[in-house]
Protein backbone atom coordinates (compact mmCIF):
# COMPACT_ATOMS: atom_id res chain seq x y z
CA UNK A 1 0.00 0.00 0.00
CA UNK A 2 1.23 3.61 -0.78
CA UNK A 3 1.92 5.48 2.27
CA UNK A 4 2.35 9.03 2.94
CA UNK A 5 6.27 10.49 3.14
CA UNK A 6 7.29 11.32 6.58
CA UNK A 7 8.94 14.90 6.71
CA UNK A 8 8.72 15.45 10.50
CA UNK A 9 12.91 15.90 11.31
CA UNK A 10 12.58 15.03 14.96
CA UNK A 11 10.87 11.64 13.92
CA UNK A 12 13.16 11.13 11.14
CA UNK A 13 16.18 11.59 13.64
CA UNK A 14 15.43 8.72 15.74
CA UNK A 15 17.43 5.51 15.03
CA UNK A 16 15.26 2.73 13.91
CA UNK A 17 14.78 -0.55 15.72
CA UNK A 18 15.75 -3.85 14.11
CA UNK A 19 12.90 -5.62 12.26
CA UNK A 20 11.54 -9.09 12.46
CA UNK A 21 9.82 -11.50 10.33
CA UNK A 22 6.55 -9.97 11.32
CA UNK A 23 8.09 -6.41 9.45
CA UNK A 24 7.63 -8.29 5.84
CA UNK A 25 4.92 -6.36 4.94
CA UNK A 26 7.16 -3.56 4.93
CA UNK A 27 8.17 -5.00 1.62
CA UNK A 28 5.13 -4.49 -0.33
CA UNK A 29 4.59 -0.66 1.43
CA UNK A 30 8.25 0.47 0.33
CA UNK A 31 7.92 -1.13 -3.02
CA UNK A 32 3.89 0.57 -3.82
CA UNK A 33 5.38 4.03 -2.29
CA UNK A 34 8.85 3.87 -4.48
CA UNK A 35 6.74 2.93 -7.54
CA UNK A 36 4.24 5.79 -6.69
CA UNK A 37 7.04 8.62 -6.66
CA UNK A 38 9.57 6.73 -9.25
CA UNK A 39 9.79 9.85 -11.14
CA UNK A 40 11.76 12.09 -8.24
CA UNK A 41 12.72 8.86 -5.86
CA UNK A 42 15.46 5.68 -5.90
CA UNK A 43 15.27 4.62 -2.75
CA UNK A 44 13.22 4.69 0.95
CA UNK A 45 13.84 3.67 4.38
CA UNK A 46 10.84 2.61 6.29
CA UNK A 47 11.13 5.69 8.79
CA UNK A 48 10.13 7.89 5.55
CA UNK A 49 6.66 6.20 5.79
CA UNK A 50 6.03 6.47 9.03
CA UNK A 51 7.69 2.94 10.71
CA UNK A 52 10.50 3.21 12.66
CA UNK A 53 12.57 -0.65 11.36
CA UNK A 54 15.49 -1.43 10.05
CA UNK A 55 14.15 -1.80 6.09
CA UNK A 56 15.44 -0.14 3.15
CA UNK A 57 13.96 -0.30 -0.95
CA UNK A 58 16.65 0.96 -3.22
CA UNK A 59 16.64 0.63 -7.64
CA UNK A 60 19.37 -1.51 -8.43
CA UNK A 61 19.04 -1.32 -11.92
CA UNK A 62 14.97 -2.18 -12.98
CA UNK A 63 14.75 -4.13 -10.08
CA UNK A 64 13.87 -2.55 -6.22
CA UNK A 65 16.46 -4.50 -3.51
CA UNK A 66 14.84 -4.99 -0.19
CA UNK A 67 16.83 -5.49 2.88
CA UNK A 68 15.76 -6.14 6.28
CA UNK A 69 18.44 -5.15 8.96
CA UNK A 70 21.13 -4.24 6.49
CA UNK A 71 24.15 -4.18 7.81
CA UNK A 72 27.09 -1.86 6.33
CA UNK A 73 30.02 -4.28 6.40
CA UNK A 74 32.78 -2.51 4.17
CA UNK A 75 33.22 1.06 1.89
CA UNK A 76 36.25 2.28 0.19
CA UNK A 77 36.67 5.17 -2.17
CA UNK A 78 35.33 8.14 -0.54
CA UNK A 79 33.89 11.17 -2.68
CA UNK A 80 31.87 14.02 -1.77
CA UNK A 81 28.85 14.56 -3.41
CA UNK A 82 25.30 16.47 -3.03
CA UNK A 83 21.84 14.22 -2.44
CA UNK A 84 18.28 15.45 -2.56
CA UNK A 85 15.83 13.37 -0.44
CA UNK A 86 12.04 12.98 -0.11
CA UNK A 87 11.87 14.32 3.32
CA UNK A 88 13.64 17.48 2.80
CA UNK A 89 13.71 20.11 0.63
CA UNK A 90 16.93 20.84 -1.71
CA UNK A 91 20.21 19.27 -1.86
CA UNK A 92 22.89 18.91 0.58
CA UNK A 93 26.69 17.98 0.12
CA UNK A 94 27.36 14.68 1.52
CA UNK A 95 30.46 11.94 1.77
CA UNK A 96 29.79 8.46 -0.28
CA UNK A 97 31.85 6.00 -0.96
CA UNK A 98 31.85 4.12 -4.37
CA UNK A 99 32.15 0.59 -3.20
CA UNK A 100 30.30 -1.14 0.22
CA UNK A 101 29.52 -4.08 0.62
CA UNK A 102 26.31 -4.80 2.81
CA UNK A 103 24.77 -7.60 4.96
CA UNK A 104 21.10 -7.86 5.10
CA UNK A 105 17.87 -10.38 4.90
CA UNK A 106 15.92 -10.75 2.33
CA UNK A 107 12.20 -10.85 1.51
CA UNK A 108 12.06 -14.37 2.35
CA UNK A 109 14.42 -13.99 5.48
CA UNK A 110 17.43 -15.33 4.05
CA UNK A 111 20.98 -14.02 5.06
CA UNK A 112 22.49 -12.32 2.25
CA UNK A 113 25.54 -10.16 1.62
CA UNK A 114 26.16 -8.11 -1.33
CA UNK A 115 28.71 -5.78 -3.28
CA UNK A 116 27.41 -2.01 -4.80
CA UNK A 117 28.69 0.22 -6.32
CA UNK A 118 28.18 3.48 -8.40
CA UNK A 119 24.84 5.04 -8.28
CA UNK A 120 23.14 1.86 -6.04
CA UNK A 121 26.10 2.17 -3.59
CA UNK A 122 25.37 5.48 -3.27
CA UNK A 123 21.56 5.20 -2.70
CA UNK A 124 22.03 2.19 -0.40
CA UNK A 125 24.30 4.62 1.78
CA UNK A 126 21.33 7.31 2.21
CA UNK A 127 19.17 4.79 2.99
CA UNK A 128 21.29 3.32 5.65
CA UNK A 129 21.63 6.77 6.90
CA UNK A 130 18.22 7.28 7.66
CA UNK A 131 18.40 4.05 9.66
CA UNK A 132 20.00 5.48 11.98
CA UNK A 133 18.43 8.82 12.35
CA UNK A 134 21.06 10.83 9.92
CA UNK A 135 19.63 13.05 7.57
CA UNK A 136 21.95 14.63 4.98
Amino acid sequence: MEKKIVKDILFLSQVSQPASQEDLYLARDLQDTLLANREICVGLAANMIGVQKCVIIFNLGMVPMVMFNPVLLSSEGAYETEEGCLSLIGVRPTKRYETIRVAYRDSKWQEQTITLTGFPAQICQHELDHLDGRII
